[in-house]
């Protein structure tokens, strides 16, 4: 029967009162007609969503016309997620270590606003290697009284020993605490200049941070918050996998100290970030199961899942870069007393031969140098400098210093 036919057939079953669709009340929507009386006429949309495989996806037999029911439960399998907290971060007993003056220049700038206002920069530094342990590579068991459990086998990761952290970089954004975020991304004209300039110097993104307001005890996270760290966390490991990035927030507590705190988010929160799986909701403590997946925990069947579950806690320290400095005012920022300009580059680089600083010393600042990006190419002047930052050894050439001490206005005495 074709479905000209079958469509015909239904028509007649309806006109003799016959059970169709048309007639069910879940298939039916009120419109209004030309003459403003109200009329209930048939809705295929309904239709479809009542016969879809699960909601927002076709009816199966638009997908497939004959299914086994093994085909159906591998089908079914991979829109249910089965919760569970993960036990181990990927980073060792090292966990992040910030540049000292990069944090506080990052932390100062939202105490301007008693942190009431959000922002979010990168963290730029290095993945640093733990040495592997070959004790640590034999096949361990999960304990319970000390006793070994039957098939707990604990997967061996050779963890990254520390994540660390040697400038921080804002992107444009804009403040917004209508945004579930808090804040809104821009396009970032330097973005790829930026990425270059990070590689030049031996840097890479390693993490992210973000400022809020104080909240509650226990409220570690937004869900707006877990899902950007794990979307975050997919772009570093190109994928659903194992990844060092890291998550840094920053507020300041009742009592007007601020705190510094890290985490990573769970691989299956990727996984599920990942199919779209995950939403932001009413609640922000909590991530919302799109209506597509189902997610069991312990046992039934949960439409959220409290953010906390999702995270695991990185040990968190600060240091004193050997390498860079963080003197110079950061970019893209707003109701600041310091912008970027080349008076201030002059008032930094004036300090060469002072206090035991030189040229090179003063130019190693990861945000002045996104701002020299704007004068100069990145090829080859840009490389020829970094150089000289990367490896003491190798003198800056003369003409560079010459270049930038013009454009800045600084006499011979540099």
């Amino acid at each position: 029967m074709s479905i000209r036919d079958s469509q015909e057939t239904s028509e007649a079953q309806a006109s003799q009162g016959g059970t169709t669709t048309e007639h069910n009340p879940k298939h039916m929507k009120r419109i209004i007609k030309p003459d403003g009386s109200i009329q209930l006429v048939h809705d295929p949309e309904a239709v479809s969503a009542d016969s879809a495989f699960r909601k927002g996806m076709m009816p199966l037999k638009d997908i497939k016309n004959h299914w086994t029911l093994q085909e159906f439960m591998d089908m079914d399998n991979q829109f249910i997620f089965k919760i569970q907290q993960q036990k181990e971060r990927w980073i060792g007993e090292g966990g992040v270590s910030l540049d000292q003056d990069s944090a506080d220049a990052f932390q100062s700038y939202l105490r301007t606003f008693t942190f009431q206002r959000q922002r979010f920069g990168y963290l730029y530094g290095k993945f640093i290697d733990a040495e592997e342990n070959e004790e640590d590579k034999k096949p361990k068991k999960e304990m319970l009284f000390g006793t070994e459990l039957p098939d707990s086998e604990i997967k061996y990761v050779n963890k990254n020993q520390q994540v660390l952290v040697e400038a921080i970089y804002e992107p444009p954004q804009e403040a917004d605490p209508n945004d579930p975020e808090g804040f809104i991304a821009l396009d970032d004209p330097l973005e790829d200049q930026v990425e270059r300039l990070a590689n030049m110097l031996g840097l890479q993104k390693v993490g992210w941070i973000y400022g809020h307001p104080p909240r509650e005890k226990g409220f570690q996270m937004s869900a707006a918050e877990v899902v950007m760290a794990a979307e975050l966390q997919i772009e570093c490991a190109k994928g659903v996998k194992e990844t060092p990035f890291v998550t840094v927030k920053v507020t300041a507590g009742d009592d007007g100290n601020v705190s510094f705190e890290a985490f990573q988010v769970s691989q299956q929160c990727m996984e599920m970030v990942a199919e779209e799986a995950l939403e932001v909701g009413e609640n922000p403590g909590f991530c919302y199961v799109n209506d597509t997946f189902t997610a069991i925990q312990e046992g039934k069947e949960s439409k959220s899942i409290e953010n906390n579950f999702f995270l695991t806690v990185v040990p968190i320290r600060q240091h004193s870069s050997e390498m860079f400095v963080s003197k110079f005012p950061k970019a893209n920022r707003d109701h600041d007393s310091r912008q970027q300009s080349h008076d201030e580059m002059k008032k930094q680089l004036t300090k060469s031969g002072t206090a035991g600083w030189t040229f090179v010393d003063l130019l190693a600042d990861f945000n002045m140098l996104i701002y020299l990006c704007k004068f100069l190419d990145m090829e080859p002047d840009m490389i020829k400098i970094c150089s000289s930052i990367v490896d003491r050894d190798i003198p800056l050439e003369e003409g560079y210093k010459l270049i930038i001490a013009s454009m800045v206005g600084l006499d011979s005495s540099y």
